[in-house]
Order: C-alpha cells, then sequence, then structure tokens
C-alpha cells in the first residue's frame, strides 16, 4: 500500500539512497531539505524513472518553515504516513584538532580544542541534531494521530553508544536523539504511533569524507584507527541501511517493535578492541 513519506536532509547520500529505494516500492517521497537544489535532484532522478517525489526547500531548525512545508506537502501529496528525521551532522566550528588533551590547549586560540569552542558552534550542532527531529515531528505527527499503519524513523548514530574523539557536540546530540526516540516511542504508543531509530556505522558521506580521507584519496589516520575497531574491517555501503530502513517502517513486518535504535555498524558497538 502506498505511504506518504517525509524524509528531512533528503538531498545527502544516505537519505537520498533512502527516498529512491522508497519510491520504487510505490511511496510517494516529498523530499525536505535546505539545500533544495540537490533534494530537488533526487526528486526530478525519481519522477524520471517512474516514481513520485517532489522536493521542498526546508529549515528543519526553524519550525515555521517546516509548517510552511507541511502545508504544502499536504496540498501535494496528503497526509504524512512516515517521517524519517535524517536532517544532522557536524560542524568544524565543533571539531577539535587534538582527538585526547595535550598540555597547553588550555591556552591555545590558533587552533581549536575543548576549551575554546564557541557556544554558538556548540548550539548549532546539537541544535541541528536534536532540534531536527523536534520541530519536524511536532508539526508532521499531527497528520498520524488517529490513522493507522503511521511511524517515525530517526536516524542516530554510533556516536550515541561510544562518543567519538574530536566531536562532542555531535556525539552528545546523536545520545539525546536515541533518548528522545524512546520518549517518543512511549508517549505516542497508545495512539499505535511507532518511533524508532537506525544507527549507522561509519559509511563515507560528504560530511565526513574529509576526516576519512586526504587529498591525495588516501585513508587518513582516523580512517584507520575506525576500520580496526570494525570486525567487519570496512566502511558500510547506503544500501545496507535500507533493509533495516524497511523493516522498521513496515507495520506488517515489524508492528510490535517500538522505542529502538537498531545499529547498522558492521560490528563496530560490540567490539572491544580485544
Amino acid at each position: 500500500m502506498s505511504k506518504v513519506i517525509v524524509i528531512t536532509g533528503a538531498g545527502g547520500i544516505l537519505c537520498s539512497g533512502f527516498a529512491r529505494h522508497l519510491a520504487k516500492l510505490g511511496h510517494k517521497i516529498a523530499l525536505l531539505d535546505l539545500n533544495y537544489e540537490a533534494a530537488d535532484a533526487v526528486a526530478k532522478e525519481i519522477v524520471a524513472n517512474g516514481g513520485e517525489a517532489k522536493a521542498y526547500k526546508c529549515n528543519a531548525l526553524i519550525k515555521e518553515s517546516v509548517e510552511e512545508v507541511h502545508t504544502e506537502v499536504l496540498k501535494d501529496l496528503g497526509k504524512c504516513d512516515i517521517l524519517i528525521n535524517g536532517a544532522g551532522g557536524n560542524n568544524p566550528r565543533c571539531t577539535t584538532l587534538h582527538e585526547e588533551y595535550e598540555k597547553g590547549d588550555e591556552n591555545a586560540s590558533d587552533f581549536l580544542t575543548f576549551f575554546n569552542i564557541e557556544e554558538k558552534g556548540f548550539d548549532f550542532v546539537f541544535d541541528l541534531n536534536l532540534k531536527g527531529v523536534l520541530l519536524p515531528s511536532q508539526v508532521f505527527m499531527v497528520d498520524m494521530i488517529g490513522r493507522e499503519g503511521c511511524c517515525v524513523l530517526n536516524v542516530s548514530s554510533m556516536n550515541a553508544y561510544r562518543p567519538l574523539t574530536k566531536i562532542p557536540a555531535y556525539s552528545a546530540a546523536k545520545a539525546a536523539v536515541t533518548n528522545f526516540t524512546s520518549w517518543l516511542a512511549v508517549h505516542f504508543a497508545k495512539e499505535g504511533i511507532r518511533v524508532n531509530a537506525i544507527a549507522p556505522g561509519f559509511f563515507v558521506t560528504n560530511q565526513n569524507r574529509a576526516l576519512l580521507f586526504n587529498e591525495d584519496g588516501t585513508p587518513t589516520a582516523r580512517t584507520e584507527k575506525i576500520l580496526r575497531s570494525t570486525p567487519m574491517g570496512r566502511f558500510g555501503e547506503s544500501e545496507e541501511l535500507l533493509g533495516t530502513l524497511e523493516w522498521l517502517i513496515d507495520n506488517s513486518k515489524s508492528g510490535f517493535v517500538t522505542g529502538i535504535t537498531v545499529p547498522v555498524d558492521g560490528g563496530f558497538s560490540v567490539y572491544s578492541g580485544v
């Protein structure tokens, strides 16, 4: 049965893959992204392949923007059945140079350390990931009240379980996303709205590419550490998220599943290092 699926952050590598896959299954896709051009390119590709999709410019951190897009989606596609909160990410303003404290960090001014992260930078990353789930959920979950088969899928991260060095705000925010997923699941359980999350391990995206590869394409030292800590010894492919995605949003397959966050991580979350 065709559903109306709203995806935030839909212009990114992972969520655009979600959009393409779900469109192939016959669903109507609303692609929301601050980068309208990126979302529109995916929507046009879906339409060219016989699917139904439309892109919308949306700032997930401004409720008025989300509400305006909600009105457009209602008019163009109908009420939202499934919301995928994929907007999120890190920012250089909250990425420290050192993985661990080094002497003199507290006095540094020419590079970023824990001590000189600006409050605005931290707030931006935290808001992007947590408020980027809160506000679209407040707006689009209204459509789900009193209807069957509706659900929300949030995009968390391995950082929710094991915070990574250098990116404190992102790690804290993704932990909050996982916690908030559980809260929403309980709050809406009796209404029949399921809320779950998917926690990707290490996938190469536009946002993390510079941290994972040098300009000449060789892996960085960080990449080498990541792969040593991933039992499967490689990065994930975006297609490897699709089975978990499909399972969690399909009420006939996961109708009694709510409040969980599923790692898709090549074993990263269960490896002790020895």
